[in-house]
């Protein structure tokens, strides 16, 4: 998996860590927002776990982000 994050520039882990920070957010209170427990959003922060889009799409909704900017194709949020 990692191999791939660089070969594709995946940026949302980062993405999802830095939004969740600048609104003071463990990622238990993520977690439970997406409905899944706090150990799966921690390997989506890691990228040891490809995020599935209805989690992307709640958050988008969630931060009042694009999901371009989530996935880092895109630096306006």
């Amino acid at each position: 998996m990692e191999s791939m994050k660089h070969s594709l520039n995946v940026k949302y882990p980062e993405r999802i860590k830095g939004l969740r920070q600048d609104n003071d957010l463990t990622q238990k209170e993520v977690a439970k927002i997406l409905k899944i427990a706090q150990t799966t959003y921690s390997q989506y922060e890691l990228y040891k776990r490809p995020m599935p889009i209805e989690c992307l799409m709640v958050l988008c909704k969630f931060y009042g982000v694009s999901a371009d900017y989530i996935l880092g194709l895109s630096d306006k949020k």
